[in-house]
């Protein structure tokens, strides 16, 4: 088995890497989706987080209101770590357990958005970096997701630089053009690591 973790910052279109390294074959495991899956209702971790933050934080179905969390843990660095410590214990053992699921001969690729600023890049075998420009990845939260150009640097400033994601690399993905010139990039990357998958059994 091959360990790969794969990151990029927010609006770099690691999402869509993602995806193409899934539908060639690859484990994925994507820290993201489980987050959400741990804080469902009648989950711990729900009932974690609205001990922590009160019930102020629930939508009025009972599911967690993303985007008011956001705008707490996004403004206070000391209620982000309050959040994290609830969260990422849960999204690990998890993940684990996914791994553990994986055939010996798989190539897992955990999708961490955060892999550069928590310092987990000794975790796996390798680290593959989707790449964007700042302008391009500002270009992309404002055309794209709807955001405000202030929300979008916000969200920017919170992650680690480009420079500290590049400098944890063994491959990077430069995603800057259009989706024609990520397929070949993405698809050379696959055949990386499996040529590395394969030599661990040599």
């Amino acid at each position: 088995m091959l360990r790969a973790g794969l990151t990029g910052g927010i609006g770099s279109g690691k999402s869509t890497v993602s995806a193409l390294l899934a539908s060639y074959g690859a484990v994925l495991i994507d820290a993201d989706r489980i987050a959400r899956e741990v804080v469902e209702p009648g989950t711990d971790g729900l009932a974690a987080v609205v001990a922590e933050f009160g019930e102020g934080i629930l939508a009025a179905d009972g599911t967690l209101d993303r985007p008011g969390l956001g705008r707490i843990v996004f403004a206070d660095e000391s209620r982000r770590k309050a959040l994290n410590a609830i969260v990422h214990p849960l999204v690990r053992d998890r993940s684990t357990e996914l791994e553990a699921a994986a055939g010996p001969e798989s190539v897992v690729v955990q999708d961490v958005p955060l892999l550069a600023e928590n310092g987990l890049a000794p975790l796996y075998d390798l680290v593959v970096v989707v790449d964007a420009a700042p302008e391009t990845q500002l270009d992309r939260l404002v055309r794209l997701r709807g955001m405000s150009a202030d929300e979008a640097r916000a969200r920017m400033a919170s992650q680690a630089t480009r420079e500290q994601r590049l400098a944890v690399a063994d491959l990077v993905i430069d995603n800057d053009g259009p989706l024609e010139a990520l397929e070949p990039q993405v698809k050379k990357v696959w055949a990386e690591l499996r040529r590395r998958e394969a030599a661990t059994h040599g």
